[in-house]
C-alpha cells in the first residue's frame, strides 16, 4: 500500500509540478540523495521551482501534492541554506509540516523557531515571514494553504543575510 501511495504522489508532482529544467539546479535525484541522508521524506522531491526562484535565496524544489482547486499542498525542498524572501499570505494562513533537515521559520518581529521534522507551524494569514533550511542545510516541509482567487501572496525583501548566517549552529 505505501509503495502504492509512493507511486500515487509521484504521479501527481510530474504532472502538476512539471516545470523548466534550470541548467544550474542539481538533478532531482542528486537532491534526493542529500534528502536520504538527512532523515528522508515518504515524498517525492519534485522540480526545480524555477518559477519563483526569484523569491528565495538559493535553490528549491517544489512538488504539488494535491489536486484539489480549493486546498494547496505542496512538498518543498530547499538545499544548502535556501530559504524565502520575507512574505505575507492574504486571505489565507499557511500551515508548515516538518518532513526532514533542519530549518526555520520567523515572523516579523519575533525571533526565529526552528523547524526540525515533525514540528508543525501556522502562520496566521496577513502575517510578515519568512522560512526554510538551516544555514548550510537542507530541509524540506509540506506547505498547506487554501486556494481561491482572494489567496495571494506579497512578496517583499530578502532576509538579512548577517542575521540569518548567525543562526548557524
Amino acid at each position: 500500500m505505501k509503495k502504492f501511495f509512493a507511486a500515487l504522489i509521484a504521479a501527481t508532482c510530474l504532472t502538476f509540478g512539471a516545470q523548466t529544467q534550470a541548467a544550474d539546479y542539481p538533478s532531482a535525484d542528486e537532491v534526493a540523495v542529500k534528502v536520504a541522508n538527512s532523515g528522508g521524506t515518504v515524498f517525492p522531491v519534485g522540480q526545480p521551482n524555477v518559477n519563483y526562484e526569484k523569491y528565495f535565496t538559493g535553490r528549491t524544489y517544489l512538488c504539488p501534492l494535491s489536486t484539489k482547486d480549493s486546498i494547496n499542498v505542496a512538498n518543498v525542498t530547499f538545499i544548502d541554506g535556501a530559504h524565502t524572501y520575507w512574505h505575507i499570505h492574504r486571505s489565507t494562513c499557511q500551515i508548515l509540516v516538518a518532513e526532514s533537515g533542519a530549518g526555520y521559520v520567523q515572523i516579523w518581529g519575533q525571533d526565529p523557531v526552528e523547524l526540525k521534522p515533525g514540528v508543525v507551524f501556522t502562520v496566521p494569514e496577513g502575517v510578515k515571514h519568512w522560512h526554510g533550511a538551516a544555514p548550510g542545510k537542507m530541509m524540506q516541509h509540506l506547505s498547506i494553504m487554501q486556494s481561491s482567487k482572494e489567496v495571494s501572496t506579497d512578496w517583499l525583501e530578502p532576509v538579512d543575510e548577517k542575521f540569518f548566517e548567525s543562526l548557524r549552529k
